[in-house]
């Protein structure tokens, strides 16, 4: 069937990689206009009546947040177990040109597998490319890689050198640049997606407004430590019932990055991913909806995941979350709130989206007033909301809940609950210290997550050695190097 051409505003009218999303993330400034504001508070107000004030703001907040957790947990609870045992619709009927991207560094103990997953994928042959970029690699990646291109036709390798920059987006781009598709889907090194995912993801660009899809992601390896248990629950909330909620309530999931699918199309009138981030699917989440598109999120689009295992791996993680979020926030606000593209509604919940990871700052500020108020200071009536910041657990802790409900999980995984809390604890600090150090502009690049590769969902079976074989007689390599490149911005293909 012939694709259906999207409709995507000129760019002259969208944010596009290089513009204003490159500009130093600093805000001193802002900083010091905070801190002159205390001051002159505590000096004119008093600092009893000061502290009043901003429990009872910052009460208000928590409250508008914790209503919207309650509302996505109610209608997870409501519908998702019917989404997931839906009959399967139009899985056969649109294969459009596919091309499928993973971006790999130092990836060697989980390669094996997320090549197995992809060569596992149904879809028509003819129809799919599966380009893996080894980005720079200083480990046995790029060997692993090169032998399972000579064993199989429909896998490409490409070779960036080292130090090429733009981290993932970078490795991403240079993949952007070599096919021809009409649609793009993103799978990580670690992830190993179910056979049908694709077709799963790939039918909803049918629709002319979808710019980009995103599928669930599971952890496969809850078992590993305490902490990647606390993950597991946490990646059940996040997409059984948060995103679950955003697509039910607003029809604005986001690009989650990994097991998600975007329209080539849409992707090269952006300038392709910012290599000036380093969360590129909550930038391109943004960028997609202020052309005039949507992202949508599919339920039944499943792809299993690595969880980190440890408090260090964690914090990377976190923080680099929480880092890109954060200044995604302090470069989009604007633009969401003019476009024209979205409802009062829909920029509403786009800015409760952009402020995910500040609300934990917020949440750190009320613990403070908590103590203080403890040792007699700012006790003022309107102090008395403060029991109110709870609200800010309760919220996450219905998701959570739900969560373990809609999946239907062990009853014993109920305990992981009780990992939230220091997981919380941890994370306003993750995200604290991410606020400050983008505030004071201190540099940061893309790190990657480390792997274990210790759980795999698929069974074992005979994979090539990592050496590179001699290629066949006239055949077309599909394994190659490409020169140094910086990691610019990707634009239509003449």
């Amino acid at each position: 069937m012939p694709a259906v051409p999207a409709v995507v505003e000129s760019p002259s009218d969208v944010p596009s990689v290089g513009s204003h999303t490159d500009r130093p993330e600093a805000r001193i400034g802002a900083l010091v206009v905070y801190v002159l504001l205390a001051v002159t508070a505590f000096l004119f107000f008093g600092v009893d009546r000061t502290l009043g004030v901003v429990a009872g703001a910052i009460n208000v907040v928590f409250a508008v947040f914790f209503c919207r957790h309650l509302a996505f947990a109610v209608s997870a609870a409501r519908w998702a177990e019917a989404d997931l045992l839906a009959a399967d619709v139009d899985l056969e009927g649109y294969t459009p040109p596919v091309a499928v991207f993973v971006g790999c560094k130092n990836e060697e103990l989980v390669v094996d597998g997320m090549i197995q997953a992809l060569l596992a994928l149904d879809y028509p042959a003819d129809r799919l490319q599966l380009v893996v970029v080894d980005d720079g690699s200083d480990d046995g990646t790029g060997p692993r890689l090169d032998a399972w291109a000579v064993r199989e036709p429909r896998l490409r390798v490409i070779h960036r050198p080292a130090g090429s920059g733009g981290g993932k987006s970078g490795a991403l781009n240079e993949a952007l640049r070599t096919v021809e598709a009409e649609v793009v889907l993103v799978f990580d090194a670690d992830h190993e997606p179910d056979p049908n995912a694709l077709r799963r993801l790939v039918r909803h660009f049918r629709d002319p407004s979808v710019g980009a899809v995103m599928g669930r992601c599971v952890i496969r390896n809850g078992h590993d430590s305490s902490l990647a248990s606390v993950v597991f629950v946490d990646y059940l909330s996040g997409y059984l019932v948060n995103e679950y909620g955003r697509q039910a309530m607003f029809e604005l999931p986001a690009y989650g990055g990994a097991n998600c699918a975007v329209r080539m199309s849409t992707l090269r009138s952006l300038g392709g991913w910012n290599p000036n981030t380093v969360t590129e699917d909550t930038d391109l989440t943004l960028r997609v909806l202020l052309s005039g598109q949507r992202v949508r999120y599919d339920v039944s689009a499943v792809d299993y995941e690595e969880a980190v295992v440890t408090a260090r791996r964690f914090w990377t993680q976190r923080y680099r979350w929480a880092r890109g979020h954060q200044k995604c926030m302090r470069d989009y606000w604007r633009p969401m709130m003019r476009s024209r593209h979205l409802t009062v509604l829909e920029k509403a919940e786009s800015m409760m989206f952009l402020l995910t990871y500040h609300v934990p700052v917020l949440s750190g500020i009320g613990l403070l007033l908590t103590v203080l108020r403890a040792f007699g200071i700012g006790d003022l009536p309107l102090i008395g909301l403060l029991p109110l910041s709870m609200l800010l657990f309760v919220g996450p802790l219905a998701e959570l809940s739900v969560g373990l409900l809609v999946s239907r999980v062990e009853r014993r995984a109920a305990w992981q609950l009780i990992g939230f809390l220091p997981s919380f604890a941890l994370s306003i600090w993750i995200t604290t210290r991410a606020y400050l150090d983008g505030m004071l502009g201190r540099p940061y690049t893309w790190v990657k997550t480390t792997r274990s590769g210790a759980t795999s969902t698929l069974a074992p079976v005979a994979v090539p050695l990592p050496l590179p074989l001699p290629p066949v007689e006239g055949a077309r390599p599909r394994s190659f190097a490409v020169a140094g490149t910086d990691a610019g911005t990707v634009g239509p293909r003449g």
